[in-house]
């Protein structure tokens, strides 16, 4: 009944980790490699993986890597029902079980993902900032993260992952899967432990940045009415990032009150966040990542009108 694609890039031991969550289900586990050069494919097959290695005749994305997982686990007798995972993942015990019995319960329902949560959220501020951003309602969503569990006909449906995306594959594909008439839930279940291990600014940047391309990107395939699609972040991203740093500069320029008055927006929004979340450092990180994410929008807009292909924006630091 069930396919695990597990998919990363010179993940090491936190491969090993992730596979050996998963080895105890019954079910065909599949993991695919996008260029490691730390010896994960034959650590992988060492554990009794299926192996899919990823040629250099595309770029290697997150999309692009679970479609082929996807392409290995049908080649045989396909599963009802696919979890993907994350190489820098581990499965949280019971989850699988808590899953299918979703799908059993609701006949149109596409997808189910838990709570996934840091392995070590206080070892930095910014392990800690994506703790919470991974804690999102309970309940039908619009979208999922990387980990989550998809009924294959609808996965099949509407295409599976758009390959050509570097950044925000997944909510773009819960856009085609609800236009379609599909239900993504999010259960109060434990799913998964992720290791960000960003200990660095530069880190969390990158990150950021990579966030605010996918808004670009998102915005481009799906920004009209209805879905409106990453279209509010985008224009935050823009407004923040963008727009107000250059104005502020310019009209600062001249020394007026205006310039200065522009000036203390930043202030004041880091304090109405702050207000509002009660948490000075998410306040700051996310009036400061508008910055980062109109970086990444710009690079989109860049690599569109130019034709360049896309570069992935990659912030761990242990990609080789």
């Amino acid at each position: 009944m069930i396919g695990i694609v597990v998919i990363g890039r010179n993940e090491g031991a936190r491969l090993m980790a992730c596979l050996e969550s998963v080895r105890g289900a019954e079910a065909h586990i599949v993991y695919v490699d996008s260029g490691s050069s730390d010896g994960s494919v034959a650590a992988a097959r060492g554990v009794g993986a299926d192996v899919v290695e990823l040629d250099e005749s595309a770029p290697f994305t997150a999309a692009r890597a679970r479609n082929a997982g996807v392409a290995r686990l049908v080649e045989g007798t396909p599963p009802d029902v696919v979890q993907f995972i994350d190489g820098d993942c581990t499965l949280a015990p019971g989850w699988l079980d808590r899953a299918l019995e979703a799908f059993a319960r609701e006949s149109g329902l596409g997808v189910v993902c838990g709570r996934r949560r840091e392995v070590s959220p206080g070892a930095s501020v910014y392990n800690r900032l994506i703790d919470r951003e991974w804690d999102t309602p309970v309940g039908i969503t619009k979208a999922c993260g990387g980990d989550a569990m998809m009924r294959l006909a609808a996965f099949r449906a509407v295409g599976g992952f758009n390959g050509a995306l570097i950044a925000g594959e997944e909510p773009e594909l819960c856009v085609r899967l609800r236009a379609a008439g599909w239900t993504i839930r999010r259960l109060d279940a434990e799913m998964t432990r992720h290791d960000a291990s960003i200990t660095r600014f530069a880190q969390w940047w990158a990150r950021t940045r990579r966030a605010g391309y996918a808004y670009a990107a998102g915005a481009r395939l799906h920004g009209a009415p209805p879905e409106r699609h990453c279209v509010a972040e985008l224009r935050r991203a823009r407004l923040w990032g963008g727009v107000l740093p250059a104005v502020s500069v310019a009209v600062a320029a001249s020394v007026t009150p205006w310039g200065l008055a522009l000036l203390l927006a930043y202030p004041a929004q880091v304090l109405r966040l702050w207000l509002r979340d009660r948490d000075a450092a998410e306040a700051t990180f996310l009036t400061l990542g508008k910055v980062a994410e109109a970086q990444g929008a710009l690079q989109f807009g860049w690599e569109q009108a130019t034709g360049k292909s896309a570069r992935l924006i990659e912030y761990k630091g242990r990609e080789r």
